[in-house]
């Protein structure tokens, strides 16, 4: 991936506003070296010139600016407040609508870093965290990061495995440990075992490659092999423990399975990659979140699954700028966040908002 971009100063068929050098020349291109360490990227997002510049590249990377609410080409650049004016809609926009950055009066320059933070701390980083760092509420850090998770989300189309490919499937609860619970506590939170009164993961990984990870609503044999079938190609080998479930995958992948009562490994068949994500994703929300609502739970799972999948192929910067490449047409609002005014039981599938 490149560690530097070109942009053009973009502007709108008229400048309304006064404007100093750096706007004369139209067809005047920038290259900027991407930051590649922490500490370039709070000294390079310090400049707003260049912070402007950077998220305008990713907004438009064909370089022509498009109206996010109706399309239009026709727009005139105010380039002392760096906004658009649309003369479809007769409405302003900036970099910001139609993106994750929506209606948010942080600026840029706050975004930046905090993007930066969360696609690239491995064990994850609190909201609290988050606060002090850009001196702002844990309130607006806690929506911020959520809003950095939804840009992380992304839906895979492509199917797992393949011939001479190896998967492995596996599942995990998140929440009830009674050992951590006082006696008194256990009695009220664990009534039964299994995955009443705790939320159920199923993780499946092609060896090499990449890993998907999603809440279930339970380990029942229909419900798991729907969605082995949905995200793994037929003749893929699979690799299980000896959970009943399973039973029956052999019909369309070769599968074997590893009783964990006897043993852990048997030659290539084992869940160990996925034993090992299971442990960061824990890591994270026992160590660095502490507590983690089981309606926010997916979530959480796509920013460990994206750290996950893009851990040794990209570098902190290239990380952080391909996140930046998705935060175009997502939209995340704190009432969709906590659910007021809608269903609170099934807000967390509420799709991006109108932009």
């Amino acid at each position: 991936m490149a560690n530097s971009f070109r942009c053009n100063t973009y502007k709108g068929n008229n400048i309304l506003d006064t404007h100093d050098g750096l706007w004369d020349d139209l067809g005047m291109r920038t290259t900027l070296q991407l930051p590649k360490t922490l500490q370039e990227a709070v000294s390079f997002f310090s400049d707003p010139q260049k912070t402007f510049d950077y998220a305008v590249s990713l907004r438009w990377p064909t370089g022509k600016v498009t109206c996010p609410r109706c399309d239009s080409t026709e727009h005139s650049f105010i380039s002392t407040r760096r906004l658009w004016f649309c003369k479809g809609c007769k409405k302003q926009f900036t970099v910001k609508v139609g993106t994750i950055f929506e209606d948010s009066a942080l600026g840029m320059d706050k975004w930046m870093i905090a993007v930066w933070l969360i696609v690239n701390c491995k064990n994850g980083i609190s909201s609290y965290e988050i606060a002090r760092a850009l001196g702002i509420t844990q309130k607006s850090a806690w929506f911020m990061m959520h809003r950095v998770r939804l840009a992380m989300h992304s839906k895979e189309f492509v199917r797992l495995g393949g011939s001479g490919k190896e998967v492995e499937v596996d599942e995990t609860f998140i929440g009830g440990a009674a050992r951590f619970m006082h006696a008194d506590k256990r009695k009220v939170k664990i009534t039964e075992r299994g995955v009443k009164d705790k939320a159920a993961v199923l993780g499946i990984l092609e060896r090499g490659g990449q890993i998907r990870a999603s809440v279930v609503p339970s380990r029942r044999k229909h419900e798991l092999q729907a969605r082995v079938r949905a995200h793994v190609k037929a003749q893929s080998a699979i690799y299980t423990d000896a959970l009943m479930s399973y039973q029956g995958l052999n019909q369309d992948f070769i599968h074997k399975t590893i009783d964990h009562a006897e043993s852990y490994v048997d030659g290539q068949v084992h869940t160990n990659g996925l034993e090992n994500f299971w442990s960061l994703l824990k890591r994270g929300l026992k160590g660095t979140y502490v507590n983690v609502e089981p309606f926010h739970l997916f979530r959480y799972l796509d920013e460990q699954v994206f750290r996950y999948n893009n851990r040794t192929a990209l570098n902190d910067g290239e990380r952080f700028h391909r996140v930046m490449g998705l935060i175009a047409g997502k939209r995340l609002t704190y009432e969709q966040l906590t659910g007021k005014g809608t269903d609170s039981i099934h807000h967390e599938e509420a799709g991006p908002g109108p932009a």
